[in-house]
């Protein structure tokens, strides 16, 4: 390339946005906070399913949504005005290998509930998608992202389960997003609704570089600040602070045992936390509940904790569960 010409591209290509990297910065400490919280349940100082419920779940669904905003709109950004394939490809391998690391850590640590699709899987996949739609006409990528917005609005506000089947519940399929009970996981993030967000953050910021807008954004000194620093970092402290906030909190263990859980709220979080994968929250507090004081009313409640009954094919629970799900319809 000639110097004209790289002179040329280095004013076509946006200036790098201190703000942007300021906001990652602190979705990164969100998502830190949020995170141990689910450490401090992992270590029985939370009752179970507290991290997956009520605001926290919302808070923890602000933070993915947040992120892959970002995403969408850093995605644009580093491709004009021409994608720069090198660093691209180095980018989205390190993203890749980091999500197979985490992928086989958590199915030998946690054969249950190992991260198949996580956000890192996530955001991979859609640099993969987004990389293409940059290169395409902005109606069409416009097109799509009011698509993606009319399915979620539909999947959450309108038929319950239209768009999902039973077909996508396998792991092999489940990451597109379309399962109606997907195989649990301690970081769930499929392409359905999690593109909403990504493709959001992508329009805004194609039709932005059009206009002088991350020129102006640029001018706003946020990027000596300390979140914008960490904000650069993103995926090397994605990697590292769990393992550190974890050390933490089974430090904190050694020196400071755990209560003993009130079983009653232990039950009802846990079961709370699995319905609401498949249903409302309104119709799991009723589910849930009648199901504790049918399981009370028998003293099915302590040997159910205790594992000595299996709620795959013991009678009693499961007509409980039967003759609750019916009543909370």
């Amino acid at each position: 390339m000639t110097m004209p010409a790289m002179q040329a591209d280095a004013v076509a290509r946006p200036p790098r946005i201190g703000l942007l990297d300021t906001a990652r910065g602190v979705a990164l400490i969100a998502m830190a906070s949020y995170h141990f919280t689910w450490d401090m349940e992992f270590m029985a100082y939370l009752a179970p399913g507290t991290a997956e419920t009520g605001w926290l779940k919302i808070y923890a669904r602000a933070i993915a949504t947040t992120f892959l905003f970002i995403v969408g709109i850093s995605l644009a950004l580093s491709s004009t005005p021409t994608i720069r394939w090198p660093s691209f490809w180095k980018r989205f391998g390190m993203i890749a290998a980091a999500a197979a690391v985490i992928s086989i850590a958590t199915r030998v640590a946690m054969p249950d509930t190992w991260i198949y699709f996580g956000i890192l899987h996530c955001i991979a996949v859609l640099t993969l998608i987004g990389v293409v739609f940059v290169r395409l006409p902005i109606a069409f990528t416009l097109l799509v992202t009011v698509a993606l917005l009319a399915a979620w609005i539909l999947d959450n506000f309108g038929t319950p389960g239209l768009l999902r089947s039973a077909f996508f519940d396998p792991r092999y399929l489940a990451w597109i997003g379309l399962a109606e009970t997907p195989q649990r996981s301690n970081d769930y993030v499929p392409l359905f609704p999690w593109a909403t967000p990504f493709f959001v953050g992508l329009s805004i910021a194609l039709i932005a570089i059009r206009t002088r807008l991350p020129h102006r954004l640029a001018a706003i000194g946020t990027g000596s600040w300390w979140p914008a620093k960490l904000g650069r970092h993103s995926l090397a402290f994605y990697l590292i602070h769990q393992p550190v906030l974890i050390a933490i909190a089974y430090g904190l263990s050694l020196v400071v045992p755990p209560p003993q859980p009130d079983p009653v709220e232990t039950y009802l979080r846990q079961c709370n936390s699995a319905c609401v994968m498949q249903q409302g929250e309104a119709l799991c507090r009723s589910f849930c509940q009648c199901t504790l004081d049918r399981l009370q009313a028998q003293s099915l409640l302590t040997p159910l904790q205790a594992g000595k009954i299996d709620l795959q094919n013991d009678e009693r629970v499961q007509t409980i569960a039967g003759e609750c799900s019916a009543e909370a319809q």
